[in-house]
């Protein structure tokens, strides 16, 4: 959980520094708003991290300034292992 809190908080600050507008950047200020949130609270669902991750990559994964960040929460995410299926409720 440390990990993943630390690579999340890396991102958002060198997003925070990154002075130019990004179309999708509320997309990514939101999932790792809930990246975070999923790492506080303890037990996260491995496929809602993988979600959140995909989410982040897809608005960010172009910005070359950010992929070396994205990739230190991309590395905290699968260290959670491989996604199971969503479970019904």
């Amino acid at each position: 959980m440390t990990g993943l809190r630390s690579a999340v908080s890396r991102l958002r600050r060198e997003l925070a520094a990154h002075r130019v507008d990004l179309a999708d950047r509320e997309i990514a200020e939101d999932e790792l708003a809930a990246l975070d949130a999923m790492a506080v609270s303890g037990a996260p669902e491995v496929w809602r991290l993988r979600r959140s991750l995909l989410l982040v990559a897809g608005s960010l994964g172009s910005v070359s300034a950010l992929s070396e960040a994205l990739a230190g929460v991309r590395h905290a995410v699968e260290l959670f292992g491989p996604p199971g299926p969503p479970v019904q409720r």
